[in-house]
């Protein structure tokens, strides 16, 4: 069975890049590629009360009005949505994907998501969606709801796609950092790719062997991979490791060991997706 991986897309800025992402990640994985879009509840559903003291009668022609109004807007919403999903289509046929599918689905995009995600291996969404493209430090609140609620890896689009060539690992020993090597060491994405798994503190004998265990994992599987520790604070020192070092993508676990699973998503991932402008991806 071929794998599948579920691209959202919504028509901002960075609905392109996810396509772009998409489109290596079906060449380097085989994955078919499924495009999502999904209308918000409100969309095309608002409601209006302007009939205040009207007549019978006037209030009556008023409320049909509106409804008339709401089915147009309904109808153009929807024909907007297939239109996002053409566009990504043709994107991913002239890239050279050929098992494509397209989804317009209405209700909540966390729920869809999780409807949909069970024969998928990866949900890709861009950083920031259409209503947060004016602000360049502010996540998509889409972003943070769906990275606590999907039980699969999602990777989180740049604003414009790069050829990946270094990948960061970010690891601090934590279940969800141990998954994440594995995601790798399993992954065909990743093959070829060079790879360093790093830390934040001090030198230690402990973790440098934490370091050489999850190393030692990635070269199991044929992937050639080093290790690094960097000291400072892990919400600013890996961020400024991706950018020193040029690398093309960063990896981590969803919640840091330390975290409290409720907590929606631990303070350096935010961080991490903030301030990072490669792609990033979350494993829980």
């Amino acid at each position: 069975m071929t794998q599948k991986i579920i691209a959202l897309v919504d028509g901002s800025t960075y609905s392109a890049s996810v396509c772009d992402h998409a489109a290596w990640i079906a060449g380097r994985t085989g994955s078919a590629v499924e495009l999502l879009h999904v209308l918000g509840r409100r969309e095309g559903a608002e409601k209006h009360d302007l009939s205040g003291a009207l007549a019978l009668g006037a209030r009556t022609a008023l409320m049909e009005e509106l409804a008339e109004l709401d089915a147009q807007r309904s109808k153009l919403v929807a024909h907007r949505g297939r239109a996002i999903l053409e566009d990504a289509h043709a994107i991913l046929t002239r890239a050279g994907v050929t098992e494509i599918t397209t989804r317009l689905r209405h209700g909540d995009i966390v729920e869809t998501v999780g409807e949909v995600e069970k024969d998928a291996s990866l949900i890709l969404i861009g950083k920031r969606g259409e209503a947060a493209d004016f602000a360049k430090g502010h996540l998509g609140s889409n972003l943070e709801r769906i990275v606590r609620a999907s039980h699969k890896p999602v990777f989180v689009a740049s604003r414009a796609f790069r050829p990946v060539q270094k990948v960061l690992v970010a690891y601090d020993g934590g279940t969800s950092a141990v998954r994440a090597v594995d995601h790798i060491a399993r992954s065909p994405l990743f093959a070829g790719l060079q790879v360093t798994v790093a830390t934040v503190g001090t030198p230690s004998a402990e973790l440098k062997k934490g370091l050489e265990n999850a190393s030692a994992m990635l070269r199991a599987a044929g992937i050639a991979s080093q290790t690094a520790i960097v000291e400072g604070q892990p919400e600013t020192a890996l961020g400024k490791l991706v950018e020193a070092e040029g690398y093309d993508m960063l990896v981590m676990g969803a919640y840091g060991h330390s975290r409290i699973r409720s907590l929606v998503i631990g303070s350096t991932t935010t961080e991490m997706l903030r301030t990072c402008k490669v792609p990033v991806v979350l494993v829980r």
